[in-house]
Parts: C-alpha cells; sequence; structure tokens
C-alpha cells in the first residue's frame, strides 16, 4: 500500500476497521450514512426521515444521495400491468406491455449496471447518464451534493468533525463565524447532535441570512463590520468560555467526511474515466475526493475546476508551496466560499500528490453552466457548484470526449435576486437575449413576425417624440429572448430583411 492510501485509511478512518471492511459496513448495513457516522450517533436526532442515509442508487442522470423509502406501493405491483408503458416518438403515443419481475424497492435500488434479460418484453427506457451528455459528448453523470439540507457538499466533513469530538466537549459547545457553507453546516448538525452552537456574523448580513440560521436553532450574534471582526471575536469567546471555535482547516478528520464523496462515485458508477471536482479556497474537497478516488482506481483522472478570477490552486502548483494571500480581487458575490479561506498545507499536499490536471473556469463559463443545469437538470446552483459542468463546455478538457465522467455538483447557496441576475446575464452570454432599435410607423407588424417566430418580447420602450425618427414614425427599443443561437441567428436575418432602420445594440 503506497503512502497516499496509507495516508487516506491511517487518518480517515478512526474505527480500525480495513477498507473492504468498510465499504461492506456501508452496504449491508440498515442505516447507510455517507458521512461514515454510526446509526447510533444518529439515534436521538430529531431530523426528518429524508435525511441523507443512503446505499448507493444511479437513478434520471444524477448520483441519489436520497434514502430509499421502506413503504410499499400504493398500487399492488400484480395490477401495474394494466396501466401498461407509454413511449413518446415524435409525438406519437406507443403503449406496450411490460412484466414486473421484482417489488419496487429492489428496482429502486439498482445502479447503473445493466439489468440481466428478462425477456423480449422487458425493455429499458431510462438512461443512467444525465441529459446534458448528448451536448457535450461526454457521458456525464452529476453527484448533486447540492441536495443536502443546508444545500453544501460540506455537510459530510462537518459531520464527521462534530462525530469525533469528545463529549465534554460536545457539552461545551461550538462556536463558528462567518456566513459561509461551513457555518451552516455546522449550525444544522450541531442543534441536530444537541451540541449548543453559536454563530457570530457581521453586523451587515442580510436579515434572511440571519433567520435561516435562527430557524436552524443556533444562537446568532452580530458583531464587527467585516468577517475578520466576527472571527476574532468567536475566538475570544471561545477562550473565556471554553467553546470550540471551528474555521474550516485541512485536518485530516474534516477531510475524511469529505472524502466520502468519492468513495460512493466510485461505487455507483462503474467503469469510471475520470471525475471534475470544484476547487479554489479551501480545496478540501478536491484533494480529499482525489485521495478516496486514486487509492480505489489510480487510473481514474480527477480534474480540479478553479475561478480564472482566484486561481489559487494554479498558483500555488506553479510555486510548489500554499499561497497564503493571492493578490486578487474575485467577486465575493459569486465566490464568497472560494475567496474567504486559504490553501493549507495537507490539503496542498494531497492535492499535487492525486489531482492530474487543474483548469481555471471564466466567470462567464460558469454563468452559462448554471443556466445548463437549470434548463436540463432543473437544479439551482450557484458559481461554486457549477464549476465541474463549465470545465467541460469551455472546451479545455477534448481529452474526456466519448469518456464516462462524473461531475460534482458541490453547492447551491445563493440569495434568489443574484440568481436571477446571473440567469438574466447567462442567457446575454448564450446569445439567446438581444436588443435592437427600429423606426416604426405600424407596430404590429414587427408584433406579428416575433409572434410566429415564437420569439419572447421581454421589453419594450416605444418613443413617438424622438429627434431620430421620422415625422409619422416612432423609435422602438425591444429586449427579445430566443430558445437558441440558431433561432437568434434566424431572426436577426428577418428583421434586418424586413426593417432597414434595425440596429442591434449591447446588452
Amino acid at each position: 500500500m503506497n503512502f497516499a492510501a496509507q495516508f487516506f485509511y491511517a487518518n480517515f478512518v478512526n474505527d480500525g476497521t480495513s477498507p473492504q471492511e468498510t465499504r461492506r459496513t456501508f452496504n449491508d448495513s440498515e442505516e447507510y450514512d455517507p458521512f461514515w457516522q454510526s446509526s447510533e450517533q444518529r439515534r436521538g436526532s430529531t431530523r426528518p426521515d429524508c435525511s441523507f442515509h443512503s446505499g448507493p442508487c444511479l437513478k434520471d442522470g444524477h448520483i441519489s444521495n436520497g434514502r430509499v423509502g421502506r413503504r410499499s406501493t400504493l398500487i399492488c405491483p400484480e395490477r401495474l400491468k394494466d396501466f401498461g408503458a407509454e413511449e413518446y416518438l415524435n409525438g406519437d403515443v406507443k403503449v406496450f406491455e411490460t412484466k414486473v419481475a421484482e417489488s419496487p424497492e429492489i428496482q429502486l435500488k439498482s445502479t447503473a449496471k445493466p439489468a440481466a434479460k428478462r425477456g423480449a418484453e422487458s425493455k429499458t427506457t431510462t438512461k443512467p447518464y444525465s441529459r446534458l451528455s448528448k451536448q457535450y459528448g461526454v457521458e456525464i453523470y452529476l453527484k448533486k451534493e447540492h441536495l443536502h439540507y443546508t444545500g453544501s457538499v460540506k455537510e459530510r466533513g462537518v459531520l464527521h468533525l462534530l462525530s469525533s469530538l469528545q463529549q465534554d466537549q460536545q457539552r461545551k459547545g461550538v462556536i463558528v463565524a462567518t456566513d459561509c457553507n461551513f457555518s451552516m453546516a455546522v449550525a444544522h448538525h450541531a442543534v441536530e447532535m444537541r451540541i449548543p452552537v453559536s454563530v457570530i456574523m457581521p453586523a451587515h448580513s442580510s436579515p434572511s441570512r440571519l433567520r435561516m440560521y435562527r430557524d436552524y436553532g443556533a444562537v446568532v450574534i452580530s458583531y464587527g463590520s467585516t468577517p475578520r471582526d466576527s472571527v476574532n471575536h468567536a475566538r475570544h469567546l471561545a477562550s473565556e468560555n471554553g467553546y470550540l471555535c471551528l474555521e474550516e482547516d485541512d485536518s485530516a478528520v474534516y477531510l475524511a467526511g469529505l472524502g466520502t464523496v468519492g468513495l460512493e462515485i466510485y461505487e455507483q458508477v462503474s467503469k469510471l474515466d475520470a471525475v471534475i471536482v470544484p476547487a479554489g479556497g479551501h480545496c478540501g474537497l478536491l484533494a480529499a475526493t482525489a485521495a478516496a478516488i486514486k487509492h480505489l482506481n489510480p487510473r481514474i483522472s480527477v480534474i480540479g475546476a478553479e475561478p480564472e478570477e482566484f486561481p489559487l490552486l494554479m498558483q500555488s502548483l506553479k510555486t510548489d508551496s500554499p499561497i497564503k494571500d493571492l493578490y486578487c480581487n474575485p467577486d465575493k458575490k459569486l465566490y464568497r466560499d472560494l475567496a474567504e479561506h486559504s490553501l493549507g498545507t495537507l490539503t496542498f499536499q494531497l492535492a499535487k500528490k492525486m489531482v492530474d490536471k487543474v483548469i481555471s473556469v471564466r466567470e462567464s463559463d460558469a454563468l452559462v453552466a448554471m443556466l445548463r443545469l437549470q434548463e436540463y437538470e432543473h437544479s439551482s446552483l450557484d458559481t461554486e457548484g457549477a464549476l465541474g459542468l463549465a470545465a467541460i463546455l469551455t472546451g479545455q478538457l477534448p481529452e474526456l470526449k466519448g469518456k464516462r465522467v462524473a461531475i460534482v455538483l458541490s453547492s447551491a447557496n445563493m440569495d434568489l435576486d443574484l440568481v436571477l441576475q446571473c440567469v438574466q446575464r447567462a442567457l446575454v452570454l448564450d446569445d439567446r437575449v438581444g436588443r435592437f432599435t427600429v423606426q416604426l410607423g405600424d407596430m404590429a407588424k414587427l408584433l406579428d413576425i416575433l409572434a410566429r417566430d415564437d420569439v419572447r418580447l421581454l421589453d419594450v420602450c416605444h418613443r413617438r417624440y424622438s429627434d431620430k425618427s421620422d415625422l409619422f414614425k416612432a423609435q422602438v427599443e425591444c429586449v427579445v429572448e430566443t430558445c437558441d443561437k440558431t433561432q437568434n441567428c434566424q431572426l436577426r436575418r428577418t428583421l434586418s430583411d424586413r426593417f432597414p432602420t434595425l440596429r442591434w445594440l449591447d446588452c
């Protein structure tokens, strides 16, 4: 066993079991916990049954974290054949008979492996990979970690970290500072484990975020005008009252929880070629996932994707040492969690040994990736969570064409007003929203063309008293949305032929 394997299992597993025994326990236990937490530790939890106790399950293009329910179906399996199955081909409906060979629970637990033939009548109607696969020529599997209760993969590391605390420390309580995914995970799981928890936040934090922490059950204290003020005050309170001040670092315990992502991906997707993981700031998720994947199969490529505005890991690899402060100013509204933390020494060493490639992603590509996930997967991600898919659509990974690739969707914590702005900007970047001005004598002609081509009119400004328009015409400025780039080009040609005064503007 090499150094990486020894380190991963010597430092990331604290119960003394072997890797094979650990994975067998996960698969055979009645309540599988992806965070490596025993069922005894959760016995007193008030968390609803929809929590993330699950066995591996691959369904509808994403790797599921949800628990398979034990309730029987509302329809008797013998009666399911009365309903038949429908296959939609070019708008026509073709009905064929199906045969129920297993109970619904067994069918839900099936993985991506192809089922054995049970007869000529059985057909496979679902595809295990994402619908985005056809668009980019890559067999994409999405690990939807943003579906955790707090919307972030960091719940895994936090739960393992809190579970490893001594009982006397759990009774005294913990304290965290600033508003980030790590703090939200600590607030939620500490309350679930009946550990007293306090959160120190800057005074300018939004009321909605404060209300979220209070809903988790944490004690929220507003202090200072900057995140640094909140951190210093949290450390002061911890030293005076015996609290444990938790800050996101690169401890082996915390990385062990994050590393369960790699274990689950390996077990849930067979014949995997590559894994793409968001990186930036702390980079713990990338390093821990790479350590797990490389131990199980060194031939699987692990690729990190970080924002072009904050290439902390790439610069650290160039200098061969972790950079604590990168002199750049990324947009903290878009990359709040990435820019708040520095790269740790242990995380850097793991990333240096285990990660095969790191690429930078432009902000525009991250926004378009958010739009793609919204449309194809009905998932509202933030820019950090969409970095993995953005690495595909940038075209920087041609070697993955036709390969089987898992992408980690790490987080989805973004304010609704900012999500709306990102989607609107992504539509412009994707050449689907355009703005033009034209002189018109009859507005109905323009509206008729837009309606016939199924183009949405988002905004219109009608100026009849304009010195740029003719006597019997009005200056009209319109913002329109098309379905795709092809329709956008067709609309431009149509309008230019019909209206000589038309002029397209920058959005």
